[in-house]
């Protein structure tokens, strides 16, 4: 019985796997065919990836995404390292509740939802135009929660006797929070940045609501050309962000490994 339920997980997991990656795999393969059409393979060629670079306007448009997460990421950093530390270290204080449901509303929220919110919210305040800071600031609106309940959750597995020691020594508050509580702080920090970063790099429901002309971030020209059809193009762009994810996730585990290993 043990056997046959064992070898059914493997079968399940497997199945599981394959439903999943085949077809990224796929995609993968057909980036490198020579004809555009996607079901028939025609021989081996890199010509889309050289028609990815010579497109000027999806190049356009994944640099300003890139801008984008970088400096919505930092701002929701920022303010979630605020938000996370006062709800961590202050038990109680006025609005603490309705503090704490405007943190817990974007991680439940639908993104059409916060995207309409915020698009009548700039109509209210007469946003004279809507491009790149409007989509950074809904960015920055939904992703800053991330990075709060990050910050929280360290907060609360750190001893404050550590920074209470500092206290004792003498050291002012804010050199027990640059010396201290921040470096314990890093592994939060770094996580809900990425995760911020991610969010923003990957939105498209809430930045097609808040964006103007001449703010089209990546996901907005991929889904408009996807409404044409999917080309051997847009399997190139995505096995070069395939790529890229790989890379990041070898350095990633690289460096966590060489952390953990013991100092001589």
């Amino acid at each position: 019985m043990t056997a046959r339920r064992s070898a059914f997980l493997t079968t399940a997991m497997l199945l599981g796997f394959m439903f999943l990656y085949t077809p990224i795999a796929l995609l993968v393969v057909f980036s490198f065919n020579q004809a555009r059409l996607l079901t028939t393979w025609s021989g081996f060629s890199l010509r889309w990836y050289a028609a990815l670079w010579q497109d000027q306007a999806l190049l356009e448009a994944a640099w300003l995404s890139v801008r984008l997460a970088v400096t919505s990421a930092s701002l929701a950093t920022l303010l979630g390292l605020v938000a996370g530390f006062a709800m961590a270290r202050y038990a109680a204080f006025r609005g603490r509740t309705a503090m704490a449901l405007g943190l817990a509303a974007p991680l439940v929220m639908p993104d059409v939802l916060i995207g309409i919110s915020l698009l009548l919210l700039f109509v209210a305040l007469g946003w004279p135009t809507r491009g790149a800071a409007t989509i950074v600031l809904a960015h920055v609106t939904f992703s800053l929660s991330y990075v709060a309940v990050a910050v929280r959750a360290r907060l609360i597995d750190v001893d404050p006797s550590l920074e209470e020691a500092g206290a004792d020594l003498g050291a002012p508050p804010a050199t027990v929070f640059l010396r201290i509580t921040l470096p314990l702080l890093a592994p939060a920090l770094l996580s809900g940045w990425l995760m911020a970063f991610t969010l923003s790099l990957d939105d498209l429901v809430v930045a097609s609501f808040v964006s103007g002309p001449g703010a089209t971030t990546l996901p907005m020209l991929v889904f408009s050309k996807l409404k044409l059809g999917a080309t051997p193009e847009l399997d190139a762009l995505a096995s070069v962000i395939l790529a890229l994810c790989a890379v990041a996730l070898a350095v990633s585990s690289h460096l966590s490994v060489a952390g953990r290993r013991p100092s001589l």
